[in-house]
């Protein structure tokens, strides 16, 4: 199986996430689901997972927020 949007069903794009970052539907702190929602456009076919990755990096090296983590204190 590969990870590629036209490789794969929906249901294997969310198992890829889930198996990535940890059970996206239940963490103590929340953590897990704001992460999720990062990569909710890989899971339903819009943008490839390389991307989203590339985008938040971008973001994390020019100091520019692409992502909030839930972690984060207000």
């Amino acid at each position: 199986m590969g990870i590629l949007i036209n490789e794969t069903t929906k249901e294997e794009r969310r198992l890829i996430v889930e198996e990535a970052i940890g059970n996206i539907s239940g963490s103590c702190d929340g953590c897990m689901a704001g992460l999720a929602e990062m990569y909710e456009d890989y899971i339903d076919g819009k943008r490839e997972i390389r991307d989203i990755n590339m985008e938040f990096r971008a973001g994390y090296i020019s100091g520019e927020e692409t992502f909030r983590s839930c972690c984060e204190k207000n």
